[in-house]
């Protein structure tokens, strides 16, 4: 089956406090239906000093955001859509935009 979502695509959040912003995806968790898009869902951590020399501080994290909280932006039209899959003439599945029929990957 063909994933709704996949590493390196751009994405609109659509809920929650980073709603409104653009990202790309940096790592799926399928297992956890969770996405790791960059620059989105900043929290800030607290790290003791390490003894491999790291540095003590405050450090902006990334966090992984549920997958339901993103649209997938097509490339053609560059809005957000929801993907459609379709089946090419060779059987192998493909992600489509539902506005402009367009090929996602």
């Amino acid at each position: 089956m063909a994933a709704r979502l996949k590493r390196d695509d751009e994405v609109l959040v659509i809920r929650g406090r980073d709603k409104g912003r653009r990202g790309k995806i940096q790592r799926v968790f399928p297992d956890k239906d969770q996405i790791l898009v960059e620059g989105i869902n900043m929290v800030k951590r607290h790290y003791k000093a390490g003894v491999q020399g790291r540095q003590a501080g405050i450090v902006d994290k990334e966090m992984p955001l549920d997958a339901s909280k993103v649209m997938p932006i097509c490339p053609s039209c560059d809005k957000p859509t929801r993907v459609s899959v379709k089946i090419l003439d060779d059987g192998t599945k493909s992600r489509g935009c539902k506005r402009c029929e367009g090929m996602l990957n």
